[in-house]
């Protein structure tokens, strides 16, 4: 052990009953760990805080359901500190998957170096697992096509931002669905939807409607639940649902019962494709899509908001916080 590293670690404590809250995870300090051979020790600069945490803690998932006394995993960006591997060296920017900590040893094979010129905030966002989700989901898997409607859920977070957009960019009419009258109104005016929806107004459908009056061709879904079921009753024939998130079931005991009211009677009777994906299953088209995400920022047709937090210790509340939808894009804590 490195006795002169001191190591803070957020503990998922105990099971919640209900929301989550900061009393469900404990703080731990311990002395850093040592590297063995062929390993290296990173300094975690940035974590970044995503709905599908929630659901680690909630149920099995494409990971084991995260138990009490287990570190809270993240992904996120470190800075190598100590090296025994020639691939790396002090001071490389790496990205993995390294969780609610200061300090952590990593096997070269499981990090990504990334260019350290970046800031964080783009690394993390735009040009990481955030970045490569909304391209992907809507480019690959709900496959718009210009002047067709494209309805975003969660539309004012992480991944919804991006890849309303990017739907935009490719010429589609898109409507967004949010919380609040703020967030629909910065949807609109400084984003560019064409049109937003608050889910906490009432009538969502009548509402969703009124805002895509020639159907819906894409839904790219974040939220399941009482939006899925108003998308998929306004869904064109040969329609696409990308399901990418269902942030409305994570905040509770127990997973949802049941599903979408159409299913499967509104796919069959309009032939839509409904689709699940992770980003990781188009990794070897990854760097065509940095590209042209950075690409787009840089020509100013894509603005990639980032809420930052300071500091380890505002891991839990930062969660809270993003379940709660209070957050304008990426929420990533800043950790050194």
């Amino acid at each position: 052990m490195n006795q002169a590293l001191r190591n803070r670690q957020w503990i998922f404590a105990r099971r919640p009953e209900g929301q989550l809250g900061v009393e469900h995870f404990e703080m731990r300090e311990t002395a850093s760990p040592a590297p063995g051979p062929g390993q290296v020790l990173v300094r975690v600069r940035a974590a970044s805080i995503d709905p599908a945490q929630r659901a680690w803690i909630l149920t099995e998932t494409y990971r084991a359901r995260l138990e009490p006394g287990e570190m809270m995993p993240s992904f996120g960006l470190a800075e190598v500190v100590e090296s025994n591997t020639p691939g790396l060296k002090p001071g490389d920017i790496v990205e993995g998957n390294f969780g609610w900590q200061d300090y952590a040893v990593a096997n070269p094979r499981h990090v990504m170096r990334r260019d350290a010129t970046q800031a964080l905030e783009h690394l993390i966002h735009l040009l990481g697992i955030t970045g490569l989700t909304a391209y992907f989901g809507l480019l690959e898997v709900g496959r718009p096509r210009p002047g067709e409607t494209v309805l975003v859920s969660a539309a004012g977070g992480a991944v919804g931002t991006l890849a309303a957009q990017i739907a935009k960019i490719g010429g589609c009419r898109v409507v967004g669905v949010a919380g609040g009258a703020e967030k629909c109104r910065w949807l609109t005016e400084e984003l560019g939807l064409d049109a937003a929806v608050d889910y906490k107004a009432g009538g969502l459908r009548e509402a969703m409607k009124a805002a895509c009056p020639q159907g819906i061709d894409v839904y790219f879904d974040n939220t399941a639940g009482e939006i899925l079921d108003s998308a998929l009753s306004l869904m064109n024939q040969h329609g696409r649902v990308v399901c990418c998130g269902y942030v409305s079931q994570y905040d509770h005991a127990e997973p949802g019962g049941g599903g979408p009211l159409g299913v499967p009677g509104t796919l069959i009777a309009k032939r839509i494709r409904m689709e699940g994906f992770l980003a990781l299953d188009f990794d070897k088209n990854r760097k065509s899509a940095e590209a042209a995400l950075a690409n787009w920022v840089k020509t100013g047709a894509l603005k990639a908001p980032v809420h930052v937090v300071n500091g380890l210790e505002n891991a839990p509340q930062a969660l809270i916080d993003l379940l709660a939808g209070r957050n304008l894009g990426k929420m990533m804590v800043r950790v050194s």
